[in-house]
């Protein structure tokens, strides 16, 4: 199954939801980042999320970023999404390493800790929006439904789930995020509230075979009626490129890049995003003078 996202509606057009399988996307991270069991859970589980939150946009120039700085081991995580789904991000600390929890599952929340969740959207706008709420128990999924109820004030539901095989690769990740529209019905809201507290391990759907269409079919109940607006791919994609690095050098100003000159050393700028080195010699920085 390609890593893709779906989004639609159900409940008679009175819920909409985005459902995510993202399993090379969150495996491309691991490789990128070298990161350990529960490092790869919680980058994945962002990276997910933000991927969904990318179906959002609504102007191909959006971009989200979402941001986690919490007390655990993992210190800081950070991920970012354009209007495309095309996703980046890195954690502070990706070799932490901690016992599984008393059900077998990973301590994400013990990794992240407690902490500040915030989320900043560049809309175009004069000024970038921006929301802050407390991490409610660092498992990202719980941490941002209090987000969007908090702070965006849109009752939401979100699951995200990333499962490591015994090689340390990704074996299954996915996501999905339901969203009550403001003109739902109380019937509604009964509805989808009792279809949620069903829900069980996201991942277990995958596990079964299931598509993200086949796992909100199943989470919404056979008799109600889902229609899937769009699907779209998802990736990991750093847009980092030796233009924009480039760019970055010349607006360190002339007695920077003079300074560089006078060491006569080649100068190396490195994209922790994708770990990638862009290395300029002498003879280029002079020539950016």
């Amino acid at each position: 199954m390609n890593d893709h996202i779906i989004q639609g509606l159900a409940y008679n057009n009175e819920v909409r939801f985005f459902a995510a399988y993202t399993k090379d996307t969150v495996n491309t991270a691991r490789q990128i980042h070298h990161t350990l069991p529960v490092c790869t859970a919680a980058l994945g589980r962002l990276l997910t999320a933000a991927a969904m939150m990318g179906a959002m946009c609504k102007n191909e120039e959006d971009l989200v970023t979402i941001k986690i700085d919490g007390d655990g081991p993992i210190r800081q995580a950070t991920v970012t999404t354009d209007a495309r789904s095309n996703v980046k991000g890195l954690l502070y600390d990706p070799l932490v390493e901690l016992p599984l929890k008393a059900n077998g599952h990973l301590d994400v929340g013990g990794a992240i800790g407690h902490g500040i969740l915030s989320v900043m959207k560049d809309l175009g706008l004069k000024e970038p929006y921006a929301g802050q709420t407390p991490l409610v128990s660092g498992e990202i999924g719980e941490d941002l439904t209090y987000y969007f109820a908090s702070s965006e004030q849109v009752p939401t539901s979100v699951g995200l789930g990333v499962l490591v095989d015994t090689d340390l690769s990704v074996k299954h990740a996915g996501g999905f995020i339901i969203q009550l529209l403001p003109f739902a019905s109380e019937e509604t809201i009964s509805a989808l509230e009792e279809a949620v507290e069903k829900v069980r391990s996201v991942t277990d759907y995958f596990l079964q075979g299931k598509t993200p269409e086949e796992m909100m079919r199943e989470i919404f109940g056979e008799t109600t009626e889902i229609t899937i607006e769009d699907t779209r791919p998802v990736q990991y994609l750093c847009d980092c490129s030796r233009a924009r690095v480039t760019k970055a050098l010349i607006s360190l100003g002339r007695d920077e890049l003079i300074d560089m000159i006078r060491e006569d050393q080649p100068v190396t700028l490195h994209c922790d995003f994708c770990n990638k080195d862009y290395v300029f010699s002498v003879e280029e920085i002079r020539a950016l003078l």
